[in-house]
């Protein structure tokens, strides 16, 4: 593994941890050149599950595209990293526990929009107005309208 500081390809292991997911280990190697401590995670290489786009192409489902849309609708919000980790793990593993081969960018964006709606409200309208492609305020105003009623109901309605 090389060091992401110095690039030296010179390592040690100092913990190996099976991570929160179970599906993975985490991994934090200190760099015997420079000394710095990062991280690294190793899984376990399953079938591909392909994500079927609204234009009918193909893509690999990726773990990180994941990560980095929650990452992106909790920016400034009071969501740590293990939060967001875990959030991404969840997503992850029930898309393998639920589909065999394919998802739809649909129903992907569903089991997002279902997991950020127990993390963060902000987050979850965040991710809804680029995943539901709002056009207006009103779209805006009518997925607040339950969260205002029941803050503990999130309307799931699917893409617009």
């Amino acid at each position: 593994m090389k060091c992401p500081i110095c690039k030296s390809d010179n390592d040690r292991v100092v913990d190996s941890r099976t991570s929160q997911d179970g599906y993975a280990i985490r991994r934090r190697r200190e760099c015997v050149t420079c000394g710095r401590r990062y991280t690294t995670y190793e899984r376990i290489e399953d079938a591909v599950i392909k994500v079927v786009k609204k234009d009918g192409g193909r893509m690999p489902f990726e773990r990180d595209k994941i990560k980095q849309g929650l990452t992106r609708a909790c920016w400034k919000r009071p969501i740590s990293d293990d939060q967001i980790e875990a959030a991404t793990a969840a997503i992850e593993a029930e898309v393998y526990d639920s589909f065999e081969a394919e998802v739809t960018s649909g129903e992907l964006g569903e089991i997002v929009l279902r997991h950020l709606s127990r993390l963060d409200q902000v987050a979850f309208v965040r991710f809804a107005s680029v995943y539901r492609q709002f056009k207006d305020v009103r779209d805006f105003v009518e997925e607040l309208e339950p969260m205002l009623r029941d803050p503990g109901q999130v309307r799931h309605a699917g893409p617009r």
